[in-house]
């Protein structure tokens, strides 16, 4: 019972997390702001899998002892997932800052209104008339 009132409010906090980030993507026109959203919506999704992979009273799938029953060992597939997403996300994160700081060097802003004026701009001049 008590780990199941757990479970929902990690569950409830992931979910929530997920929102925080998702606005703070669609709302912001900083680059650095939507990257900071797209983490915490990475890290609330690692939250849930992680919640949601963990049964209370059960131990690593390591065999101890000659004990082969499965209704002892937890399943191992939830935690491979969320390091495989921290990897992932990771390096998703690191080509993203340095496209970020590329753009910064360009265009000398982080908002994107601006760089997108810029670039039309920069792109009429260019056009041959």
């Amino acid at each position: 019972m008590l780990q199941t009132l757990w479970n929902s409010r990690v569950n409830c906090i992931a979910v929530i997390l997920f929102a925080v980030g998702f606005a703070t993507l669609l709302l912001h026109r900083n680059l650095f702001k939507k990257i900071l959203g797209l983490n915490i919506m990475d890290t609330a999704s690692c939250l849930l899998l992680t919640s949601m992979g963990y049964i209370e009273g059960r131990t690593a799938p390591i065999i101890v002892d000659g004990v082969t029953d499965v209704t002892r060992y937890g399943n191992p597939l939830p935690a491979g997932l969320v390091l495989t997403g921290i990897v992932v996300s990771v390096s998703v994160t690191a080509v993203m800052l340095a496209l970020t700081v590329k753009l910064y060097e360009r265009y000398h802003t982080l908002d994107l209104d601006e760089i997108y004026m810029i670039a039309r701009q920069e792109a009429g001049k260019e056009a041959p008339q």
